[in-house]
C-alpha cells in the first residue's frame, strides 16, 4: 500500500525546487497535481511528474479530491488569495515565504487557518539552514550567555539580476525588499535573539537601479538572465519596465525582550554574502560563511584584541539538496505536520511577526527614518498557532 501524501502544486516557477524537494515516490510524499498561468511552464512541469494531473487555474486543484495538500510557490501579492482558498477547501497549505506583503493579508492568512482548522506551515527555510541551526544550538546552549544584541550585513552581488528585472521590483508586489527579501533575516533575529521586533526605524534609497535601462511593459527576460551576470552594476540593463524599490537599507530594530538589533542589506555588493554577529553577555559567536565546512566562530573567554581563531569553531554541517538541504527538510516537517500535527521548527507566527516587522520599516525608511512600533498579533492567534494549531 502507498502511503504517500498527494501534494498539489501551485506555481512551478523560480521555488520550483520545494515541488522537486516534495516528490519523493515511495518516499512520504508525490506530487499528484500542478496549476500553473503559464501553458508552457505547466508542460515543463508535467514532464518532470509523471503522472500528474496539470490545471491552469488553481480552483480546479483545489477541486481534486486525489490531493491532500497543497504548496504555494508563486508570486508574493498572490499569497493571501490562494493560501485562504486552499484553506477554506480543507487542504493543508505549505506557503512560501513571506506570509504576505502587508500586515493585513498576514492576519488574514492566519485567521482564516484558525476559523477553518486547517493547517498552515510557512516555509521559512533558513531555520533549517546548517549555519542557522549551528548559531541556534551555540545560544540555546549558553555558550555566549544572554543574547543582547544582533547584527546582520547581507551582501547582495546578483540583485539587480534577480531582483530588478522581474516583479520584485514593484512595490505593489512586494512591498519592498527589506521585506521580500529581509523576511528571512528577521526570521533568524528573531529566532537567536528569543524575541519578535516591537519597534523599528529605517534609512534606504534607491541608489543604483534607478536609472538603468529598463524593458518596455510586456517584454519578456532574456533568457539568460539566471546565467550571465553584468558587472559593474551600472552596466546592467533590461531592468523590470517597473522599479521603485530600494537597492540599499539600514534597519534598527528594539525587541520585545530588549535585544537591540541592526539589519543590512545592499543589492550591489560584488559578493554575495550574509554575516551575523550575535553579542550575549558571556561572548560573541560570527559566521564566516554559510555553506557546509564553512565556520561559526566564537570569541567566550574574556577581552581580548582580535584572534581570528577565536576561542571555539564550529563547521557548517555537510548537506545536500537546494539551500543547503533545507528545502528538503521544510517538505519533510510539513507532510509530518500534516499527518500528524505537533510543533514545527517553522512558525506562523514567526513568520507574520518578520513581515510585519519589515512592513513598517519600509514605511520609516520611506518616510525619513520616522520610528514605527509594530502591530501587535491578536493574543487568539499567537495561542491557537504556538499551541500547534489545537483548539483548547
Amino acid at each position: 500500500m502507498n502511503d504517500d501524501l498527494r501534494i498539489g502544486v501551485i506555481g512551478y516557477g523560480l521555488r520550483r525546487s520545494l515541488a522537486h524537494a516534495a516528490h519523493r515516490p515511495g518516499e512520504g510524499s508525490v506530487v499528484a497535481a500542478v496549476a500553473d498561468t503559464d501553458p508552457a511552464v505547466l508542460a515543463a512541469s508535467l514532464e518532470r511528474f509523471e503522472g500528474a494531473a496539470g490545471h491552469d487555474d488553481h480552483r480546479k486543484l483545489l477541486d481534486d479530491a486525489q490531493v491532500d495538500a497543497v504548496v504555494v510557490a508563486t508570486p508574493d501579492d498572490t499569497h493571501e488569495e490562494l493560501a485562504c482558498a486552499a484553506l477554506r477547501a480543507g487542504k493543508p497549505v505549505f506557503l512560501e515565504k513571506p506570509l504576505g506583503i502587508t500586515v493585513e493579508q498576514c492576519d488574514t492568512i492566519l485567521r482564516t487557518a484558525y476559523e477553518t482548522g486547517t493547517r498552515l506551515y510557512v516555509g521559512h527555510n533558513m531555520r533549517h539552514m546548517g549555519v542557522v541551526r549551528t548559531m541556534r544550538d551555540i545560544v540555546a546552549r549558553g555558550d555566549i550567555g544572554e543574547p543582547k544584541t544582533v547584527w546582520v550585513r547581507h551582501f547582495v552581488s546578483y540583485g539587480g539580476d534577480y531582483y530588478f528585472k522581474d516583479w520584485h521590483a514593484e512595490r505593489e508586489r512586494t512591498t519592498g525588499l527589506l521585506l521580500q527579501k529581509g523576511a528571512h533575516d528577521l526570521d533568524v533575529v528573531h529566532w537567536l535573539a528569543g524575541g519578535y521586533t516591537s519597534r523599528v526605524n529605517a534609512l534606504g534609497d534607491l541608489m543604483v537601479h534607478g536609472d538603468l535601462p529598463r524593458r518596455e511593459p510586456g517584454t519578456p527576460r532574456p533568457e539568460s538572465w539566471l546565467r550571465e551576470f553584468e558587472w559593474p552594476p551600472t552596466a546592467r540593463k533590461d531592468l523590470n519596465h517597473v522599479v521603485d524599490v530600494e537597492d540599499v537599507s539600514v534597519m534598527n530594530m528594539r525587541l520585545d525582550n530588549g535585544v537591540i538589533a541592526t539589519y543590512q542589506q545592499c543589492h550591489f555588493a560584488p559578493d554575495y554574502f550574509r554575516n551575523y554577529t550575535v553579542i550575549g553577555t558571556e561572548g560573541r559567536l560570527e559566521n564566516f560563511g554559510d555553506r557546509p565546512g564553512d565556520e561559526v566562530r566564537v570569541w567566550n573567554t574574556g577581552p581580548t584584541d582580535y584572534r581570528a581563531d577565536a576561542d571555539v569553531i564550529h563547521r557548517v554541517p555537510d548537506a545536500s539538496g537546494t539551500h543547503g538541504g533545507a528545502d528538503g527538510r521544510m517538505i519533510a516537517e510539513f507532510c509530518r505536520f500534516v499527518r500528524d500535527g505537533g510543533a514545527t521548527d517553522t512558525s506562523p507566527v514567526a513568520a507574520r511577526m518578520s513581515v510585519a516587522a519589515g512592513v513598517m520599516a519600509t514605511r520609516s525608511l520611506r518616510e525619513n527614518g520616522t520610528p514605527y512600533d509594530v502591530p501587535a498579533l491578536d493574543p487568539a492567534l499567537t495561542a491557537y498557532f504556538d499551541g500547534g494549531q489545537t483548539k483548547g
